[in-house]
């Protein structure tokens, strides 16, 4: 790996200040409406445990929709390849929260990024308790990856989900009419809610994410999270469904795996090398962080970090 990591990140934040304030924040949630769009933060973390931060990268945000990566590992390591029966793994071509391929899939999502996936992913991490053991399931889990124990859930921003979700209900019913979630409707969207309404920085984020880029093993713990076959899986699913049906623009761009979330974030991986995760709470036309895709192709590109 380059020598000059820092310095490629220093220059791209730099550039990045011109940036600040574009694209516009996910009003529909009010919670993030009143989030400041001038934030902007990137952190990298690699597998031989250098890291190197511009900006914003300590202060926390709304994970959003990023959280889906951290549950589709726990539900691959519950049910392992029986999971692909409940959700599909390809790239929708529609926006996160459409409802229009359920009814003629019969309510299997095409993928796990997409909200129906999520909620179908979150109704397997939810089997055999109840909502709060869930919850903390998902919570503890990133409190490990992300080596920060005081990580949280903002509960404002999950009531806030929970009070403007109604395509979220939608699509859950929908799914319980063809059988394909277990659980109390209710149950399942508060996992959800919850899951979507944690708080995390750049650099925890970038942390939690390692183990994607060195096969499933966290390369600084030494833990084995998932199996290398479960980690290429994941890797694959962000690299063609993480940013929903700009997913092809992503990949044509930055040329990695990447998981997008509403709240302005987005985590990268760089396969063998590092994790990457950048903050700016403006998103672009199709919901993914407009400052932050541009900080993430510059920084690829200088990097030669593509997978092409």
């Amino acid at each position: 790996m380059p020598a000059d990591l820092a310095d490629v990140v220093a220059e791209v934040g730099r550039e990045m200040e011109a940036h600040r304030g574009e694209g516009r924040v996910a009003d529909y949630i009010p919670a993030l409406a009143r989030v400041d769009a001038r934030r902007f933060g990137l952190a990298v973390v690699t597998c031989d445990g250098r890291t190197a931060e511009y900006g914003d990268a300590w202060v926390p945000f709304s994970i959003q929709s990023i959280s889906k990566v951290f549950t589709l590992t726990l539900a691959l390591k519950r049910q392992g390849e029986a999971l692909w029966t409940r959700v599909g793994r390809e790239p929708s071509g529609s926006r996160f929260n459409s409802i229009v391929q359920l009814e003629a899939e019969r309510g299997v999502p095409r993928n796990p990024f997409i909200n129906a996936g999520a909620i179908v992913v979150t109704d397997v991490v939810l089997d055999g308790r109840g909502f709060d053991a869930a919850v903390a399931d998902i919570r503890d889990t990133l409190r490990e990856l992300a080596d920060a124990p005081n990580l949280d859930i903002d509960t404002e921003v999950a009531r806030s989900e929970a009070a403007t979700g109604f395509r979220n209900y939608a699509l859950a019913n929908f799914m319980r009419g063809f059988d394909n979630l277990k659980h109390p409707v209710e149950d399942v969207l508060q996992t959800y809610f919850n899951q979507c309404a944690l708080r995390i920085t750049c650099r925890q984020l970038a942390r939690a994410g390692l183990f994607l880029a060195a096969e499933g093993l966290d390369p600084l713990s030494g833990r084995r999270v998932v199996s290398p076959e479960h980690a290429r899986r994941i890797n694959a699913i962000m690299m063609t469904c993480g940013h929903y049906d700009a997913s092809g623009d992503f990949a044509f761009k930055v040329g990695l795996p990447g998981k997008s979330g509403v709240g302005g974030g987005i985590l990268t991986i760089v396969p063998d090398q590092a994790a990457i995760a950048v903050w700016s709470p403006g998103l672009n036309d199709v919901g993914n962080s407009q400052v932050g895709t541009l900080a993430l192709e510059r920084l690829a590109s200088r990097m030669r970090w593509s997978v092409f």
